[in-house]
């Protein structure tokens, strides 16, 4: 776990005008409102320069201003990369409740694993002077990270674990990777395909296919990668370990990017009367319910979604009680549940 020796609040550069979006697009301050509030009364040339210069200079316009600017923000803005993910709905469960309990409400916005509609929502959200932000990762479009570092409220960042912004609370996504090769390798796995789902969106899942990676190179061993087009879903899962079969025949394991996915090649394997461990194995990552309720009961590792959710909503509170925080850090950790799969 991080220190928790105590932190100050984060200093926060101030945060950019109108005049400094007029300075930089060479117009006037004017015209810059006139892009805010009534974009069809500039010329297209000009309103473009004017917001090339609003994302260079970083700046967020306060919806609040002229209205009910006074009175303290009650709600919290949170960005997640899906809503039909279960894993997300956990850890937003632990935010609610946590921020509820203090009379605070949250704000939510699905960036569908896309930076550039993250950054859209974060432009929005902070536009409504939220009283923190709690946003899903560490990786953020250029323009993103530059509003996230102007804004001077508390942000935390979760799931993960690195160099924040301000606050951060997750686990090690590399670790995980290479605790489950680690496993499938001490189970006596030699040939082992890692099977993920859109990874180049999924960088967490990446992650855990570097982890992956070092445990088998370290073991003088291939670490083949079959990259899905379709996030986890279990028909995703099925056809999965059909091109897994199909492709590498003398595949042992699969070591799957998370839960869904192993849990539909389970089921697709026993349909097929793939015998599993026996012909092949199958684990998977975060500890869903489903995969402990399967036959045979799925290898995974637990994530805590929804003590990550309390633990960054009570750094949160913490900061704007003006209290200490953790400084750096905060590793909730992980378990590895070994399953029968493998």
């Amino acid at each position: 776990m991080a220190d928790t020796s105590s932190r100050r609040p984060r200093r926060r550069a101030k945060q950019p005008t109108i005049a400094e979006v007029a300075r930089e697009a060479g117009v006037s301050a004017i015209t810059v409102s006139r892009v805010l509030n009534t974009p069809e009364s500039v010329r297209e040339t000009t309103r473009r320069r004017v917001e090339a210069a609003i994302e260079t200079v970083g700046y967020v316009p306060n919806r609040l201003a002229g209205s009910l600017a006074s009175a303290q923000s009650r709600f919290i803005a949170v960005i997640v990369p899906s809503l039909s993910n279960i894993v997300f709905t956990e850890v937003i469960q632990g935010l609610q409740a946590t921020f509820e309990a203090r009379g605070y409400q949250i704000l939510l916005g699905n960036t569908d694993y896309d930076l550039q509609r993250e950054d859209q929502l974060v432009s929005t959200f902070l536009g409504w002077s939220p009283a923190a932000l709690v946003i899903t990762g560490l990786r953020h479009s250029e323009a993103c990270g530059r509003r996230l570092r102007q804004w001077e409220g508390p942000i935390v960042e979760i799931m993960e674990l690195g160099t924040a912004i301000d606050l951060n609370v997750g686990l090690d996504h590399l670790e995980a990777g290479r605790c489950m090769a680690g496993h499938l390798r001490e189970r006596g796995y030699r040939r082992v395909v890692y099977v993920g789902a859109q990874m180049a969106r999924d960088y967490r899942a990446r992650l855990r296919y570097e982890g992956h990676c070092e445990v088998l190179a370290a073991a003088g061993l291939e670490a083949p990668l079959l990259d899905m087009d379709q996030l986890g879903q279990f028909e995703t899962g099925a056809r999965a370990l059909d091109q897994v079969l199909a492709t590498h025949p003398e595949a042992e394991a699969i070591h799957f990017a998370n839960d869904d996915l192993a849990t539909g090649a389970l089921l697709h394997a026993n349909r097929l009367g793939i015998a599993v461990p026996q012909r092949i194995a199958i684990a998977g990552f975060n500890g869903l319910a489903i995969g402990q309720h399967v036959t045979p009961r799925l290898t995974s590792i637990a994530s805590p979604r929804e003590l990550i959710g309390r633990r960054a909503a009570q750094a949160v509170l913490a900061r704007l009680d003006g209290e200490a925080t953790v400084d750096g850090p905060l590793d909730v950790g992980f378990t590895l549940m070994a399953g029968e799969s493998t």
